[in-house]
Formats: structure tokens, sequence, C-alpha cells
């Protein structure tokens, strides 16, 4: 999830000040706002707010870092003390990311909260191939300019992501350390 401002959950400080390019500002919702606001979200758009999906909502916040729907399953499960089958967990998975309530990170198919529900962006993510933190940059020139190339190309772009690897500041810190 993580955008220009992060949640203090998500990451550290040096892994927020990679994520500065923005042009337009977020609302960003932590905790029992995020919840309240990606309820209103979902609610707005026609669908229910199912204890359920509250409960998936709920695990996928609290991760440190993307979280497969295996991971929530496993989590969900052991919290209601009854197996939870991990399709139930996919279509809900499936309906967040579809009303931009969480950003899916294609290479590790894992999901993130998205900390501001009611904006629209597309999605470039710096991934840290070391520790698994995953950021989500706004940077609406880069966005731009990927969708004019497939619009070039005769393509029609509808969700562009972008997944930049390599090394976080606290990694890359760690690693010349060594």
């Amino acid at each position: 999830m993580r955008a220009a401002t992060l949640p203090e959950s998500i990451g550290t400080p040096n892994l927020a000040a990679m994520a500065t390019a923005t042009k337009h500002a977020h609302a960003h919702h932590h905790g029992a706002a995020l919840a309240e606001a990606a309820q209103a979200e979902l609610e707005a758009r026609g669908e229910q707010w199912t204890q359920l999906r509250a409960a998936v909502f709920d695990i996928l916040n609290h991760f440190e870092k993307p979280a497969s729907a295996y991971d929530i399953t496993e989590q969900l499960s052991a919290a209601q003390g009854r197996r939870i089958a991990a399709n139930s967990v996919y279509r809900i998975l499936d309906l967040f990311v579809g009303s931009n309530l969480a950003q899916r990170i294609e290479s590790a198919n894992a999901y993130i909260a998205n900390p501001h529900p009611g904006c629209r962006h597309d999605c470039i993510f710096l991934v840290c191939d070391q520790c698994g933190q995953a950021i989500h940059v706004d940077d609406d020139a880069v966005a731009a300019k990927v969708r004019e190339a497939a619009e070039r190309a005769g393509f029609a772009p509808e969700r562009p992501v972008i997944e930049v690897h390599g090394l976080c500041t606290d990694c890359a810190a760690k690693s010349t350390v060594s």
C-alpha cells in the first residue's frame, strides 16, 4: 500500500522517504478510520460490508508487508476458530481490489490495504527483494507516460501496475554494512 505518506504500521521512515513524488493530495486513513473509509467506499458502490469482509480487511490492514490470500486465510481461520476457504478470501480480495480498497502486488501475488480508498490512480510499487516491503508511490507523470505509451501502441490500458524490484533504504544500508 504504500503511498507518499505511509501509515506507521506499514514501513519505516526511510521507506517513506523513497515515496515522495506525487501531484495530488490524498486523505490517508489509519486504523479504525481506514476501516470506516473502506466500508463507506464499498457501500457507496452498492456492496455490503459483511462481517467476513470486515474481518478480511482488518487482517489485511494489520500486515506489515504484502499478504497473500493464504496468509489472510490462516489468520482469519484462527481468529474465527473454524476453517475458512481460501476461495472465499480470494473473492473478497478481488472485490477489494476492484473497489480500490486494496492493491495487488502482481509479482508476489500479495495484497495491501489502500490507505486512501476514495482516490483512484495507477499503481507504482517499490518492492524490496530482501524484506518483502512494498511501497506505493504516487507519481501521476510516470503513470500518464505509461498510459500514453500503451495507447500509442493501440492498447487500451485499464489498470497499469508498475513494480520496481530492488532493495529498500533499510535493506540497502544493512547490505553495505555487512
